[in-house]
């Protein structure tokens, strides 16, 4: 009934994020909002960190953890947020949720126990041709604009991917808390360089009622919680049931944009988001080992298809 529990409440979190990034960059610009964001997120896990006395990275790790926390946080997050400006939440849920097939293509040079196969190699030719049909929709009635904000969060799934297999190859030591932290400590370096040059000033900023409450829980359920939860939830169910909840997010975003929002969805976005989906279960619904403490830390590409938003 716990496991169940947790389950649901992830995919209502993960599912909800979107929603509270559409709103806050109603007043906040892009990249000073993601920045604001992983400042206090560090904050925390930093002090989660401190009380678990977790072991800090050595040597070539502090590296690793530059490099991937500017593809996941900085890149990734920086893109997603900019791009969602001209394209509706649920729409950036559904071109996110390609994770996991970006991250199954690029895992092939670097995990030997990640090679491709002919259904992996079929769900990424479902996940790009769903891709390819929102974009023709975006090309031909949406404008400019939104085909670039599509563009964007696409490039982000690329470049978080890129992160989750590097960490599957060269961070298992890790503890998942200081990873988190770190990575997200070196995103926040690098969004808030950007925010300073491109957006000026963040005490200039409209920090208006509906921002901070955005902020506050992007920040703290949708970072914080999200992260505890998981990493509970994977230590506790087969790593393959985890992989569910990057089925059920998109679709919990898409619906909130629709009710909350007032977001429509055309039936080329709903089609190429049933084909993207199609392709990402063709991914990730494979028979697993049980997650184990240590397996729990350096799951697979596939199995960080749903990261905390």
């Amino acid at each position: 009934m716990k496991v169940r529990v947790v389950f649901l409440l992830l995919c209502c979190i993960w599912g909800s994020t979107w929603m509270f990034i559409k709103l806050g960059l109603r007043d906040l610009p892009p990249l000073s909002f993601a920045a604001a964001r992983f400042l206090l997120a560090t904050a925390i896990l930093s002090c989660v960190v401190a009380a678990r006395r977790a072991r800090l990275p050595r040597g070539r790790e502090w590296l690793l953890l530059a490099q991937t926390g500017v593809l996941a946080f900085g890149l990734n997050y920086g893109l997603l947020f900019w791009g969602e400006q001209h394209i509706s939440s649920g729409l950036a849920a559904l071109l996110q949720a390609t994770i996991p097939v970006f991250g199954m293509l690029l895992a092939h040079p670097y995990l030997p126990g990640e090679r491709l196969n002919a259904r992996k190699l079929s769900g990424a030719l479902l996940g790009v041709v769903g891709v390819g049909v929102i974009f023709s929709h975006q090309l031909g009635s949406e404008g400019s604009m939104a085909l670039w904000g599509s563009a964007a969060v696409v490039a982000g799934a690329v470049f978080v991917s890129w992160a989750n297999v590097l960490v599957k190859a060269k961070a298992a030591k890790l503890d998942a808390s200081v990873l988190s932290a770190g990575q997200m400590a070196c995103g926040f370096l690098a969004l808030a360089s950007a925010a300073l040059v491109l957006e000026g000033s963040p005490l200039n900023l409209r920090w208006t009622p509906l921002a901070v409450v955005c902020l506050l829980y992007l920040t703290l359920v949708g970072s914080v919680a999200a992260f505890l939860l998981f990493y509970w939830l994977v230590r506790h169910v087969d790593v393959t049931k985890t992989m569910l909840i990057a089925l059920v997010t998109p679709l919990a975003a898409v619906l909130l944009g629709v009710v909350a929002l007032h977001e429509e969805l055309s039936w080329r976005t709903l089609a190429g988001g049933a084909v993207i989906m199609s392709g990402v279960a063709l991914v990730v619904l494979r028979r697993a080992p049980k997650a184990s403490p240590v397996a729990a830390e350096s799951l697979a590409p596939e199995a960080t298809a749903a990261p905390p938003r």
